[in-house]
């Protein structure tokens, strides 16, 4: 690829992302979205975050975990616990690390 192309690509894929990132925001008005959409969008961060991170806490390489010595369980349930008695991101964040760590590092699980 000669340097002009390369330039050229790269012009494009940024001009792409730019506009679909900001799609949203070129309307005047809000779009009219029916109240059963609306709604389902709430929930729509919630699904792609357990989309992510469910198969991070029960799948090692492709395959189900096989035994409950596995440091993430314990940690997933301490830091789940936490969150819904102080709904406090940065100490859920904590509390699943306190758990993880001493168990991988310490135990080897």
């Amino acid at each position: 690829m000669s340097g002009w192309q390369m330039f050229a690509a790269i012009l494009g894929l940024a001009l792409i992302t730019a506009f679909t990132r900001a799609f949203f925001l070129y309307p005047e008005q809000d779009l009219p979205m029916p109240g059963w959409l609306r709604r389902g969008l709430r929930y729509a961060p919630l699904a792609a975050l357990l989309a992510v991170i469910v198969p991070e806490v029960v799948m090692t390489q492709g395959q189900l975990i096989s035994t409950f010595q596995d440091a993430r369980l314990p940690a997933s349930v301490a830091a789940g616990a936490y969150y819904f008695s102080r709904r406090d991101i940065l100490g859920t964040i904590v509390t699943g690390m306190a758990v993880f760590l001493p168990l991988r590092i310490g135990l080897g699980w």
